[in-house]
């Protein structure tokens, strides 16, 4: 699958589409370049998130978990918490107030991964970081 580029706050990122998640990752493509602001995470640990409140994206669940290793991309389509994306970077369980949630692991960070603790301490310190989704090039 084809990567992406992407930059949050003074970082930038280098990320994979994952095969296992095709609905998922066609209908991002679509969306691109999509950029918002990423915040930190209120129940997951060690992740930032995107909250998209009621966005239909137009999937179901797919390549689902719960337990995001570092770098790796989800989107909860919503349902019985808001849409969002999460962002792992370190030990999380992703959650929200009415617990548990699952998120179709649709992307994979494969360059830059060592500067994604910088990212989670600057949006935990510091607050929102713009964050932009750019197309695959060539």
């Amino acid at each position: 699958m084809s990567t992406i580029r992407i930059t949050a706050g003074p970082y930038a990122f280098r990320a994979r589409f994952e095969a296992a998640a095709p609905a998922t990752c066609a209908r991002f493509r679509d969306l691109l370049p999509y950029s918002e602001r990423i915040i930190h995470v209120r129940w997951s640990g060690e992740a930032c998130w995107i909250p998209l409140g009621a966005t239909d994206f137009g999937v179901g669940f797919e390549n689902a978990t719960s337990y995001p290793a570092p770098g790796e991309i989800l989107l909860h389509p919503g349902g019985v918490s808001e849409t969002e994306i999460l962002l792992g970077y370190g030990a999380a369980r992703f959650a929200s107030k009415v617990g548990q949630l699952a998120g179709n692991h649709f992307l994979t960070i494969v360059e830059g991964r060592e500067n994604l603790t910088a990212l989670g301490k600057l949006t935990l310190w510091s607050g929102a970081q713009a964050i932009t989704f750019h197309p695959p090039e060539g």
